[in-house]
C-alpha cells in the first residue's frame, strides 16, 4: 500500500487561460480540491509554500480551514521556509492548526528554496547569525521547532500571573500530542536526509536533487532514501518513518488530457541552482497502460511509502479532480499501491 495524496504549488495569475485569478481563488479552490480528493479517495493534501510570489505563502489560515472542512484527508505542506520563520510562533500556528485537523497535519518544513527577491528573509526581520549560512539559520529554526514540539515547559513563570498556571516551567499553547511525529523535512542531498534522519523527521524528498553521481534522477533520489532508512534504523528511533516522493503524472484519458499534456515524454533536467548541480526529475504523461510501465521503472516511487501528485492547479478544481481520479482509478491499483 501507498499513500497518494496531490501537491499544489497554488499559483495565481489575472490572465484570461487561468482558473485562479487572483489569491482568493487559489485559497477556496484549494480547500475546494482538497475536499474533492478526499471523496474520490485520496490520502492527503498537500501545499507549496512561497514568499514574495503570486502563490500560496502563509500555510496555517489554510491547513486550518481544510481541517474544518474535511474529515479523514491528511493535511500538509511541501515545505515551509524556515528561514522566513519564528519558530515559537510557528509552534502556536501549527498547533492549532493540527487541532482544528483532529491530528491531520503533515508538516513539510525546510531550509527553504530559491529565492523570489535577494535574501527575502531579511525582511521578515531574520538574519543568520555570525558565521552562519542562510541555509544554517533554516536548518537551526527547523531543529528548534522541531524541539518546542515535545512540549517541555522552558519559560520561567510570572510571579503575579493574569491567569493561573499549572506549576514548573511553561510551555507555548496549544500544544498538539502528536504532531512532533508528523513533522518532515524536504532534502535534495543525501547529507541532509542523513541530517533528517538522526534528529527522527520524516523525509519529503525533493523535485530536484543535488547531482552527485550523475545518475538519472531517481536513482540517485532512491539511493538518498536508502541512505536515510540506514541513518534512521542507525538512530535506533522507536517508531518507523515515513518517505515522500513528487511526481508529475498525468494518465491520457480523453482529447483535453492529450491537448494539455499529450506531448512527447520529458526526461530528466540538469541545472545549476543556488550554486549547486541539480538534477531534476521527468515528467509522465502517457495512457494508462503506457503510463503504468514507465512507473514501474522509477526507483525512488518504489522506496517511497507516500507519492505527491504534482497537480496543475490553474486548470481548476474540476480538471484537477478528474487528474487524480485517472491516477487512483487507472493506475494506482495495477501498481499495487491501493
Amino acid at each position: 500500500m501507498k499513500k497518494i495524496g496531490f501537491l499544489s504549488f497554488g499559483h495565481w495569475s489575472p490572465t484570461s487561460h487561468s482558473q485562479t485569478r487572483s489569491a482568493a481563488d487559489v485559497l477556496l479552490q484549494s480547500i475546494d480540491l482538497a475536499e474533492a480528493a478526499e471523496e474520490l479517495g485520496a490520502d492527503g493534501a498537500y501545499f507549496r509554500v512561497h514568499h514574495f510570489a503570486r502563490q500560496l505563502s502563509s500555510p496555517f489560515p489554510l491547513l486550518a480551514a481544510i481541517g474544518a472542512k474535511t474529515k479523514r484527508i491528511e493535511i500538509g505542506t511541501g515545505v515551509i521556509d524556515m528561514r522566513y520563520e519564528n519558530p515559537y510562533y510557528m509552534v502556536e500556528d501549527a498547533g492549532s492548526a493540527d487541532l482544528i485537523a483532529g491530528g491531520r497535519l503533515q508538516l513539510g518544513i525546510s531550509r527553504g528554496s530559491p529565492e523570489q527577491v535577494i535574501e527575502g528573509w531579511r525582511h521578515f526581520g531574520y538574519a543568520p547569525a555570525k558565521g552562519e549560512s542562510d541555509a544554517d539559520m533554516g536548518r537551526r529554526n527547523g531543529e528548534i521547532f522541531f524541539d518546542l514540539l515535545k512540549g517541555q515547559g522552558f519559560a520561567e513563570p510570572s510571579p503575579r500571573p493574569m491567569f493561573p498556571n499549572p506549576p514548573g516551567l511553561l510551555r507555548l499553547e496549544p500544544l498538539s500530542e502528536g504532531l512532533r511525529d508528523r513533522i518532515w523535512w524536504g532534502s535534495g542531498s543525501n547529507a541532509t536526509a542523513i541530517w533528517a534522519a538522526q534528529r527522527g523527521m520524516n523525509l519529503q524528498s525533493s523535485t530536484l536533487k543535488a547531482d552527485e553521481s550523475g545518475e538519472p534522477f531517481h536513482i540517485q533520489q532512491a539511493r538518498q532514501i536508502r541512505a536515510y532508512r540506514q541513518a534512521w534504523a542507525e538512530a535506533g528511533h522507536k517508531r518507523e518513518p515515513r518517505v515522500s516522493v513528487s511526481r508529475s503524472i498525468f494518465a491520457l484519458m480523453d482529447d483535453r488530457d492529450r491537448a494539455y499534456f499529450g506531448r512527447d515524454g520529458s526526461s530528466d533536467q540538469v541545472g545549476v541552482i543556488d550554486n549547486m548541480r541539480a538534477v531534476f526529475g521527468r515528467s509522465y504523461a502517457a495512457e494508462p497502460g503506457k503510463l503504468i510501465e514507465e512507473l514501474k521503472r522509477d526507483q525512488a516511487i518504489a522506496e517511497a511509502d507516500t507519492l505527491l501528485l504534482t497537480v496543475p492547479n490553474q486548470l481548476g478544481v474540476q480538471y484537477n479532480a478528474h487528474v487524480i481520479e485517472a491516477i487512483l482509478t487507472h493506475v494506482a491499483p495495477a501498481m499495487g499501491w491501493r
